[in-house]
């Protein structure tokens, strides 16, 4: 689709994937064309890489990367659960075969 592309995977919560939705669908009705959600996140990410200066978009991302530290750092203080038991059908199972 483009010249030069990259694929990203990003996890998003739902409340916000509902509002970038919201957005392609009144999109879609008011410019009569079909625009998808990742239509919707590429110009989204273009237009606040356009402001990297901007108060508000600086805010935000000093507020994801400090919930990511808390996130982080709550998992590394959490003791690991054991994982439970793996049978042997499941270990041939999983196993490809030669």
């Amino acid at each position: 689709m483009f010249e030069d592309e990259t694929r990203v995977l990003i996890v998003l919560p739902r409340d916000l994937v509902d509002r970038a939705r919201g957005l392609a669908g009144r999109a879609t009705m008011s410019m009569k064309l079909p625009v998808s959600l990742q239509i919707v996140l590429r110009a989204l990410i273009e237009e606040g890489l356009k402001r990297p200066t901007d108060p508000a978009l600086l805010t935000n991302v000093g507020r994801q990367a400090e919930t990511v530290r808390r996130i982080r750092s709550e998992a590394r203080r959490r003791p690991a659960m054991p994982s439970a038991p793996v049978s042997r059908a499941t270990r041939r199972r999983a196993r490809p075969s030669s």
